[in-house]
Order: structure tokens, then sequence, then C-alpha cells
């Protein structure tokens, strides 16, 4: 084989994208995960011109400290496509960073994860979204199913299982058997719900106005969904904004405080599990029984929530391996591995 026909080949490795409202993550075939970064894209305006000067890492890094030049936006809200436009450029800087220039000879197929409550134009816009971004064909599969094949469940056998996959902009809950989703419900309530209802609940009941990504750090280092044994938990402080005097001010909360705040985004979790497993055929809710209730997704990670679910629903509830990569690492394995293929489809 020459350089040439290596090269080529090399650059034509097909690419499964796990695109998240939160962060995203690429998984090149015969490589892995190779990227995973914040959905974010700065736009830079410019004598009434607009374009893009970062993306991903370098523009979180922006968020909420940007002059009136830049905005740092997210262009997708609840697992899909708020603005096309911008997600076409992200889309087409995060295949450019893993490919580079290789993509001008030869265009991967890519595989992207869609929520299943996704209607088929929000579907239709995520594939043109990746086609215009330089892929030759795209491929569809739904997040649960690539959440439960990440998480190594037995989505081919004639079993009945249940996942509940916590993403940033919606959790969905699946009873999958048969490479097929049984039952499956996309509740709009994920990671930037509950960012939403700290800064909520600290502007309601401390005047103070703090920021979105401080209320994500503030999830990541203390949330937790039930109110801690001894009623406070670990205490820590959080700088932001009086509302009374508009001075800077610190504070100091507790995680009871913070178990206080998400218990309406957790509640809408728990109420989106019962009404699957309400929905679901005797024979698999029996399978469930035995098989558990496994979460994925960066909202599993949120502490004592597997204890929750399991007093709720008196099921056993495990957390995947890898909660965070199970819907890249699955979405891969169904582009790479023939036994999956029945579960791709296109808009």
């Amino acid at each position: 084989m020459s350089f040439f026909s290596k090269f080529l080949k090399f650059g034509s490795h097909n690419m499964a994208i796990d695109l998240g409202t939160a962060n995203t993550l690429v998984y090149v075939e015969d490589q892995g995960i190779v990227l995973d970064e914040p959905s974010v894209v700065a736009i830079e305006t410019i004598n009434g011109i607009e374009r893009v000067k970062a993306v991903g890492d370098d523009a979180k890094m922006m968020m909420g400290k940007t002059p009136d030049t830049i905005k740092a936006v997210r262009p997708l809200r609840d697992g899909v496509i708020a603005d096309i436009e911008v997600a076409e450029k992200m889309i087409e800087h995060f295949i450019r960073k893993v490919h580079g220039k290789r993509t001008l000879f030869r265009y991967p197929e890519i595989t992207i994860c869609v929520p299943s409550g996704a209607t088929s134009v929000e579907k239709r816009a995520i594939r043109d979204a990746a086609s215009n971004a330089g892929a030759s064909e795209v491929y569809l599969i739904l997040e649960p199913m690539a959440a439960a094949i990440g998480a190594d469940m037995p989505v081919t056998e004639p079993v009945g299982s249940m996942v509940v996959d916590i993403g940033g902009g919606t959790t969905e809950v699946a009873v999958l058997s048969l490479r097929g989703l049984a039952y499956t419900t996309s509740v709009r309530t994920g990671g930037d719900k509950m960012d939403e209802a700290i800064v909520s609940y600290v502007r309601r009941h401390h005047n103070l106005l703090v920021g979105e990504t401080t209320a994500e750090r503030i999830k990541k280092d203390y949330g937790i969904a039930i109110i801690p044994e001894d009623g406070v938990g670990e205490t820590f402080t959080l700088k932001g904004r009086d509302l009374v005097n508009g001075v800077p001010k610190e504070i100091t909360i507790n995680q009871a405080h913070i178990a206080e705040a998400l218990s309406e985004p957790v509640g809408a979790i728990v109420e989106g599990v019962r009404i699957a497993l309400e929905n679901t055929a005797p024979e698999l809710a029996a399978d469930i029984v035995d098989q558990g209730i496994v979460l994925t997704g960066g909202g599993a990670l949120i502490r004592k929530l597997d204890e929750h679910l399991r007093e709720e629903t008196g099921l056993p509830v495990s957390i995947a391996e890898n909660p965070l990569t199970c819907v890249a690492i699955g979405t891969g394995r169904a582009m790479e591995d023939p036994i999956y293929r029945g579960v791709l489809h296109t808009a």
C-alpha cells in the first residue's frame, strides 16, 4: 500500500459523536474516545460580522466573563440543537480537531446519538448539521440504547433491562430487550436544570446571585440527592453578587441546602422512572426485578441518587462503571460491531 493510500485510509476513520447538551465526546473507529470538550462556542462580532473565536474548553472558560463583542453560547438545549448554524461550526471544529486536514481527502461516516424524545425535525437538524460539517453519511442511534450498550447491558438478548441516562439536558429512561426499546420516555430534566435549581435556591434564600459555572461546580463537588444523615453534611463557602447591596459577597451553606435545592429536578427523574415501570410489560418487569436499574450520564454521579431511587422503587440500582462516557462508548460500539447494526438508522 502506497503512502498516499495509507494516508487516505487513515483519514477516512469513521466517528461516533455523543453530541451532549453539556459536553461533546468523539469516538474514532479503532481508537476509542479521542475528544471530550464542553459543547460551547464563543462568537466574536467585529464590524457586524460574526466569527468563531473559540470552541470547547477555551470557550467554556469565557462563559459569564465576555465583553460585549463576544458571546459564549451553547448550541444545544434539552439534548437537541437550538442553534443549527453554531452547532455546525462546533461539529466541524471537533471533526477537524480529531482528523486534522485529512478530512479534505475523505470525509468520515458519522454516528450521532439523539434523545429518544427528539422529533423528526430535531433529528433532521442534527443530521443536517453533521452533513454540512463534513460527514459523508450520518447515522443516528437513540441515546438510551447507546448508554445501555456502553454500560455492557444485555441489549441483544431476550431479557428486559432498564437504563436511566441522566445527561445535561434530558434524562432518558428506557426498558430494552432484543436490540429494541420496549418502552422509553425522555424527561427534559438533567444537569442544566439542577444548575438552575441551585442558582434559584441561593437567590431566593440568600439574596445572592451566582453564575451558571459556579452552580455547576457546586453541583459536582457537593451535589446530593437526599438530606445527609446528620442533617447538614459538608459545609462550604459560595461567592456571588449581593442582590440587596449590589456588591460581591461570600456566604456559607451546606449540603442539606443543596439537597433541598435539587429536590425538584431529582423528583422529576424519580417520577420518570416510576412512569416507565408502570408502562413496562409484566415479563420485562420481572426481569428488571432481577437485573435492576443502571444509571449512566453525569447526573448519575450525584451523591446518594442511586440510594434514593432504590428507596423509591424497591429495585436494585447500580451506577455504570464509566457513567460519563457510556453513551460515547456505546455509540462507537454500535458503529463498529455488526451485532448492533440494527439499532442505527437515518433521520
